[in-house]
């Protein structure tokens, strides 16, 4: 069975790495003592995919991991065990069963969502309830970004699905795929720079809330959260 494991990310532990989060939970499973599936051949690793890694430094509240078993007592007792032997800074929030023809978590992300907030003393002094809606209603929002292969403009429009400012913090829902993969400070550095102010170093807090698959269309998306895909129920096998 494969199953989907949502957790947060919080703490301290938001200054881990992903492969550092990938070997806890390797352990994490070994100690909850689950019946997780491996890999076949000289090198067996237990089956296990995430979806779009946190950057450092950003907490989160709905991080996404699947994983196979071969046997299951339950979902809240998957839930139990990982939390019993996780650590302060990473919680399981929800497990559910997945369909056999369900993506896995990596290849399913469409976008995310996010809170950003300014810390404290490093505001920009600049009207961002005036300032938002010109800079939503640009033709294109342009940034240069720098990539392996160099430098290349990037416009930002057609991945911001989101955005809004409710005095305290932006609230945002974003392009995530492995197409798009927009990032929050890309965001707010663009729209900072309309009023020729530049981002503070380090600035920001950014909360990952959650990360969504696209069960619509590419002209009509329809934003599904990865959580909703699947079930708590076991299958129940056929009698003959």
């Amino acid at each position: 069975m494969k199953l989907r494991v949502k957790f947060k990310k919080f703490g301290a532990v938001r200054f881990i790495g992903h492969l550092d989060v990938m070997r806890f939970f390797q352990k994490a499973i070994r100690r909850a003592g689950l019946d997780i599936a491996y890999t076949g051949g000289y090198s067996p690793h237990q089956i296990m995919t995430f979806a779009s890694p946190l950057g450092v430094g950003l907490e989160s509240n709905g991080e996404y991991m699947d994983i196979e078993v071969n046997s299951l007592t339950s979902c809240s007792d998957v839930i139990e065990r990982l939390n019993n032997a996780s650590v302060q800074g990473i919680e399981i929030t929800s497990v559910k069963i997945l369909p056999d023809n369900a993506g896995n978590a990596m290849a399913s992300v469409a976008a995310a969502k996010y809170t950003v907030r300014f810390r404290d003393g490093r505001t920009p002094n600049i009207s961002i309830d005036s300032k938002l809606p010109v800079f939503l209603n640009q033709e294109k929002i342009e940034i240069t970004k720098k990539t392996k292969k160099g430098i290349r403009e990037l416009d930002l429009k057609p991945g911001i699905f989101e955005l809004s400012w409710d005095g305290k913090a932006f609230h945002m829902l974003v392009d995530a795929s492995s197409a798009g993969n927009i990032k929050p400070i890309q965001i707010i550095e663009a729209l900072l720079s309309t009023a020729d102010e530049i981002l503070q170093e380090n600035a920001l807090l950014i909360t990952r809330e959650d990360v969504y698959t696209n069960t619509g269309t590419e002209e009509n998306p329809i934003f599904t959260s990865l959580g909703d895909i699947g079930s708590e129920l076991l299958p129940t096998v056929a009698e003959d």
